[in-house]
């Protein structure tokens, strides 16, 4: 199996993400090994149709795909096959609690995580008002608060605990979609039932990244190995 594919619609998305299993959305340090470089350039982005960006919330909810910022602080897909052994590696054999109980987890983070946990899924702004974190208002204006959320929110998908479910997009008075889709974070866990949360122990971690790299070989089988294992890190 190679990484090779087009999109031009969102079928050739979805097929891309159950086909290949890891599909990160941007260009990263594998090259070739993203939609970015693998989408008709009128379908990647466009202010007149729909496009990738408008995908991302349907795809996730078709394919029941893990979707966050999972490689090199970037955005990927990844199928649920495969979420299950990227969870378990990253989170080392731990669920969360059990990790911060052994001192591997920052407090700001189980806090966080406690969060939406408890309330998922919750729309990005909803889990920072909730937090009592700072954000920037549709104004422009900066309200006070916490900080730290983006860094949070990012290590906690990282790590395999938290994922995005959905995209939801505010209307105007007669229905129209407006401005950019919000994120809803949830635990794949919630997200995903007993086909994660039966699943994600059932190798060790190091079994989990065993088959993950002989996956990316597979995809890429001309990159470098140093690469390859720089990517899963």
């Amino acid at each position: 199996m190679r990484f090779d594919f087009y999109v031009r619609t969102k079928e050739d998305l979805a097929r891309a993400v159950e086909t290949f299993g890891i599909v990160p959305y941007f260009a990263n340090s594998l090259p070739g090994f993203s939609l970015e470089e693998h989408c008709y350039p009128a379908a990647l982005w466009s202010d007149t149709g729909e496009c990738c960006w408008d995908w991302k919330g349907p795809v996730i909810r078709e394919t029941n795909c893990a979707y966050g910022k999972f490689f090199e602080k970037k955005a990927a897909y990844v199928s649920r096959e495969w979420f299950c052994d990227l969870a378990n590696y990253r989170r080392d054999g731990y669920d969360f609690d059990a990790r911060y109980d052994d001192g591997l987890a920052r407090f700001d983070d189980k806090e966080l995580f406690d969060l939406v946990d408890a309330n998922a899924p919750i729309l990005s702004k909803e889990l920072r008002t909730l937090g009592g974190y700072a954000y920037t208002a549709r104004s422009g204006q900066k309200t006070a608060g916490k900080r730290g959320f983006d860094a949070s929110i990012s290590r906690l998908q990282e790590m395999g605990y938290v994922v995005i479910c959905d995209f939801v997009y505010a209307a105007d008075k007669l229905g129209n979609r407006r401005g950019w889709g919000v994120a809803s974070y949830t635990t794949p866990e919630k997200f995903m039932g007993g086909a994660f949360s039966d699943h994600v122990y059932d190798r060790s971690p190091e079994e989990s990244y065993a088959r993950l790299l002989g996956h990316l070989r597979e995809l890429l089988p001309e990159a470098p190995e140093q690469e390859l294992r720089r990517f899963l890190k």
